[in-house]
């Protein structure tokens, strides 16, 4: 493979993941639309303080941003 098409190539995958990785986060961010979630309101939605759970959008959501960061990278340093 070509240095150009290698670039191209990994331009493309930049792309596809920066739009899967906004989708995510703005599907992820309408559950805490109200006005309080704004201010840390949605800190607040269980009893015992913050959820941790394991959601499998965050999870995606930080598997999405380090492709994002590497691929960006990788970008950078191909001549």
């Amino acid at each position: 493979m070509e240095r150009d098409e290698m670039k191209t190539f990994f331009m493309v995958l930049f792309f596809l993941d920066s739009a899967a990785l906004i989708g995510l986060v703005l599907w992820h961010m309408s559950e805490h639309a109200a006005l309080g979630g704004g201010f840390g309101g949605g800190m607040s939605t269980t009893v015992f303080g913050r959820d941790t759970s394991k959601d499998p959008r965050k999870i995606a959501i930080g598997v999405l941003g380090t492709l994002f960061l590497l691929l960006g990278l990788l970008i950078a340093v191909i001549p």
